[in-house]
């Protein structure tokens, strides 16, 4: 199937769906009905040059039947192991396609049926991704991070900033962080300047912080109720990495509840594991068997891409005012076994580009408040334009070695601060002068309130080419102000080149810039 044809088939999936409601239902969780129903649509994620992951979940014990094919009628489809929606997983499942061809559209159909009546089976629900690449050819993606977040909920238009991003048909979809806001209850009605917000939809989990397992789980489920994260689903692949929401903001192993009456579980270990488990039971993220709960990993987009995903949460030591001399248990943020396997994974990139997602900037300064008169680092840099201290010695390290192994085209993407932003950080401005110049884009929030922008931090000489954020004085705008952001990637087969550009939720263009590949 051509790029056009494949194209076209994706619109058709998107229109079909929203006119009939055949994929975008809400969710129907009641049994009342005989047959069993998919409650949330389909997810697929993870894509390779073979295949990808697939997720959708069930109503009740069922065992779901899949199939796929490489057109839209599923002639000839081929009948994939069946998977079984059980209430350990709350009835979710997903499984890694294979055995695909390179640069496929591939359409999938799952239908369910109860467990308990074999006579009881679900109408069909439908999907699509494409895999990846494995000659040069135009590629385009999208990123962004920040779903529903500080109460901002699904209200009448939704979450609309999916839709914008779906109707430029990306390859895939990056989602940077704050996947979910598990700490931010949500309210049916918020006053807003000139009127009323209102949370049209609304579950019993999304009324107070997560601190169950299903609790955790309701928050994704809340999302993709929304009919254009629905409909986006069905069509365009998302890459998951996570940041702090997706426990508790600002979590480290530092972080202390004693003093927040919302939650009567107080151990933000026990919080983060059930956190994981529900990120990967709801997610198309793939991990490796023998380390579970993963998030780090590499995704080869054929020969003009590599994207990098890494996990600033789970290794980093308790948040403090990181001025540390050395990289120790306490001052990192990425961990050794991580850095290793970036340091090993993009030497051995033969890709043109090799995006690095970050879930948080590395020059921006990110504040974990604690007093008046104390603050800690969340994010990287510490607020000191100098030598490098605390965690900004590995990403030191990182940079040096990209440097001295000649590791050419890297771009940072990331999201985290609720505003857009484009970074080019210089060793000629920089404290710490052992790097090649680079870019760093920030998007979001996709759905959540708008905040910023914030200082920025000299040690490696970032320079702020392009910022939009609330005026000073403004904070957590809701997503009717229009402040929603995403960023648009376009790599031309053909040159190379790629352009980035940044995006509001209307769909205007607000900045952008195309770079061309280096060579060695």
């Amino acid at each position: 199937m051509s790029f056009r044809a494949s194209r076209m088939s994706r619109r058709s999936l998107l229109m079909s769906g929203l006119a009939t409601g055949s994929l975008l239902a809400m969710p129907a969780i009641s049994r009342a009905g005989s047959r069993p129903v998919f409650t949330h649509g389909v997810q697929s994620g993870d894509i390779t040059a073979q295949g990808g992951m697939v997720w959708t979940r069930a109503d009740r014990p069922a065992r779901i039947a899949l199939e796929v094919a490489t057109n839209e009628s599923f002639q000839n489809a081929r009948q994939v192991a069946a998977l079984n929606a059980l209430p350990e997983s709350d009835y979710a499942v997903k499984a890694m396609l294979q055995g695909i061809a390179g640069d496929q559209t591939v359409f999938y159909r799952m239908t369910a049926t109860d467990l308990s009546d074999s006579n009881a089976s679900s109408e069909p629900v439908i999907g699509q991704f494409r895999t990846a690449p494995t000659t040069r050819r135009d590629i385009r993606f999208v990123w962004s991070g920040d779903t529903a977040g500080q109460g901002w909920g699904i209200d009448d238009e939704g979450m609309r900033t999916y839709a914008t991003m779906a109707a430029h048909q990306p390859d895939f979809f990056i989602h940077s962080g704050d996947t979910i806001y598990a700490d931010g209850p949500m309210q049916d009605e918020v006053e807003i300047e000139g009127g009323i917000w209102r949370n049209t939809v609304l579950t019993d989990e999304v009324r107070k912080v997560a601190e169950t397992l299903d609790e955790f789980r309701g928050r994704w489920k809340y999302n993709q109720m929304d009919q254009h994260a629905q409909a986006m689903s069905a069509m365009v692949p998302t890459l998951f990495q996570w940041d702090d929401h997706e426990v508790v903001n600002n979590w480290s192993p530092g972080k202390d509840l004693t003093g927040d009456d919302r939650y009567t579980e107080k151990s933000v270990a026990l919080l983060t594991a059930r956190a994981q488990r529900a990120f990967h039971e709801m997610t198309p993220i793939s991990y490796t068997p023998a380390e579970p709960g993963r998030v780090y990993r590499k995704i080869a987009y054929g020969p003009l891409l590599d994207i990098f995903f890494l996990d600033l949460r789970s290794y980093r030591g308790a948040n403090s005012e990181g001025m540390e001399d050395e990289v120790t248990a306490q001052s990192q943020v990425l961990g050794k076994a991580q850095l290793d396997w970036l340091k090993a994974a993009l030497k051995a990139s033969d890709a043109t580009w090799k995006v690095i997602a970050c879930d948080m900037p590395i020059g921006v300064n990110v504040w974990d408040k604690v007093s008046e008169d104390q603050k800690y680092v969340e994010a990287i840099a510490n607020g000191d334009p100098g030598a490098p201290k605390g965690r900004e010695l590995e990403f030191a390290q990182l940079l040096r070695f990209i440097r001295d192994e000649k590791i050419l085209n890297t771009v940072w993407l990331t999201a985290d601060v609720h505003y857009t932003a484009a970074h080019e950080y210089h060793p000629d401005r920089a404290s710490f002068q052992d790097f090649e110049p680079f870019w760093e884009f920030v998007s979001g929030p996709l759905h959540a309130g708008t905040f910023g922008p914030n200082d920025m931090d000299m040690t490696f000489g970032p320079e702020v080419k392009f910022v939009k954020a609330p005026a000073p004085g403004q904070a957590n705008l809701p997503p009717s102000a229009g402040m929603q952001f995403f960023g648009m990637v376009d790599i031309e087969g053909a040159s190379g080149q790629m352009t980035v550009r940044l995006m509001d939720r209307a769909d205007q263009e607000l900045w952008s810039i195309t770079l061309d590949p280096k060579t060695a």
